[in-house]
């Protein structure tokens, strides 16, 4: 398996910082680089990559090596640089080359080395007659793929949480250009990040997680996984049927929940359009503050500003764009913004998810006026918020979690328009919706329940069914 040496660091790591890291192999070790200058390599005689160094990242976010890392590491105070060293698989001293390489970055620039005790300063010599390991040759993939095969490419991780990071986005963007399946495989008790597990949405992209019982299964759907024809793909039972892990099915239960708020906002497409701000608003009506941080991968590594992402957005109009925000670690939080021409103008969905602990309370009484305030300033066209049992951290665990139970649905006022006032206002459920807005062409706001009962899925398909009724 890969392995992973991050160096957190109070300064950037210059040239001459570096090339003391890459001489950590000795003089017999060759470098190279790849992906625009992205990458280096740390190379052996024969050309096997050794050791990848990612381009060093400045993170301006408070609490991100501790979210992504766990409590095993502290960040130096302030802005730090991010460094990822990954350990191929083709040498056995490629895990303490890494190691040695983020150690002589620290020592020269201080601050500190995940996982613990992974750092060194030593020379790792490397053998020339080290045994190749079976990774095939990756063909212009993503030096950091460990396998590639004409379906599927394959990344082996062991971090605390998988994120999803700038190298894995490429990775991913890579499979899809290639029509191939990205499968992450894991050891047990890795989570993935809450940005991370909604990129890999739908098969054949997979999260594969060791298992000592079944050998392999799928993090997301349980089923017991094996290689075949060159990819995981579910094993079947004599009926033909899936098989789901033991591991998965039975989780350990818990009162921490997840607040889910998901909803659209359309602009007109001007110079005056600043992206961002109905996302601000949320965050602000449902925390008391703003977002700590955006960014396009993780670590999320700007602070929050609105124009800035505005302006990464209509740089790339009119292809789509996908940001990432976090709040304060205090409240964990964070959201997926997709921007993307429509016909009307610019539309912006964001999903926003919070967690509570045990003895917190989720704000259900604040989202009413927080659809008036969507619907009244920001082009609101639909907001669904709902509730579930989930860690407080956000991170997703290798086993069942039961979906999300709805709160309430919002339907805008062209919506509204479109369906017909008095149609949207009389729904075939013993529910009333809540006028917003002025009355000549209101939001309707259409409250159905506390989040705790799972038959509201039913009266919310029901509900939407109706109003897309005259539409349809």
């Amino acid at each position: 398996m890969t392995k992973d040496v991050i160096a957190l660091t109070p300064k950037m790591p210059d040239t001459w910082a570096l090339l003391a890291g890459l001489y950590a192999g000795g003089p017999g070790l060759s470098v190279d680089t790849g992906h625009d200058g992205a990458v280096v390599q740390l190379c052996a005689a024969d050309g096997r990559p050794l050791v990848s160094l990612e381009a060093p990242l400045l993170v301006q976010v408070p609490g991100e090596a501790e979210r992504l890392l766990g409590g095993q590491v502290t960040s130096p105070e302030g802005p730090f640089w991010w460094t990822e060293a990954r350990a191929s698989t083709a040498a056995p001293e490629a895990e303490r080359l890494a190691g040695s390489v983020a150690g002589r970055l620290t020592t020269l620039l201080g601050g500190t080395v995940w996982p613990p005790g992974a750092a060194s300063t030593e020379v790792v010599p490397v053998a020339e007659d080290a045994e190749v390991s079976a990774r095939p040759a990756a063909g212009g993939a993503h030096p950091t793929v460990d396998v590639l095969t004409e379906s599927t490419a394959v990344v082996m991780c062991d971090r605390p949480v998988i994120a999803l990071t700038a190298w894995l986005s490429h990775i991913l963007r890579a499979a899809v250009e290639s029509r191939r399946a990205l499968q992450i495989v894991t050891p047990p008790g890795v989570r993935l990040s809450l940005p991370l597990r909604t990129a890999l949405t739908g098969a054949p992209n997979r999260w594969v997680v060791k298992d000592p019982d079944c050998g392999y299964y799928d993090g997301l759907s349980g089923a017991v996984l094996r290689w075949q024809d060159g990819t995981f793909a579910p094993a079947r039972d004599a009926s033909g049927q899936a098989v789901v892990a033991e591991a998965f099915s039975a989780p350990a239960l818990t009162s921490e929940r997840q607040l889910i708020v998901s909803f659209r906002t359309v602009h007109n497409a001007d110079e005056n359009l600043v992206l961002g701000r109905a996302l601000s608003a949320a965050w602000e009506a449902l925390t008391g503050a703003a977002p700590a941080g955006w960014g396009t991968a993780e670590p999320i590594n700007l602070p929050w500003s609105a124009r800035q992402l505005t302006d990464l957005a209509r740089d790339r109009a009119p292809e789509s764009t996908q940001l990432l925000a976090v709040g304060d670690p205090a409240r964990p939080a964070l959201a997926g913004l997709r921007v993307t021409r429509v016909e009307r103008g610019v539309a912006a969905d964001a999903t926003l998810t919070l967690g509570y602990g045990a003895d917190e309370t989720p704000p259900l009484d604040a989202i009413e006026p927080l659809a008036r305030t969507l619907a009244g300033s920001h082009g609101l066209t639909h907001m669904l918020v709902s509730l579930r049992r989930g860690r407080r951290d956000l991170a997703v665990p290798a086993h069942f979690e039961a979906p999300p139970i709805p709160v309430s649905y919002t339907l805008g006022a062209e919506g509204v328009r479109v369906a017909g006032l008095a149609h949207a206002q009389r729904p075939p459920l013993s529910l009333r919706p809540v006028r917003l807005g002025p009355d000549a062409g209101p939001a309707l706001y259409y409250p159905l329940g506390d989040g705790t009962d799972a038959g509201t899925w039913p009266m919310l398909e029901k509900l939407t069914t109706h109003l897309e009724g005259p539409r349809a």
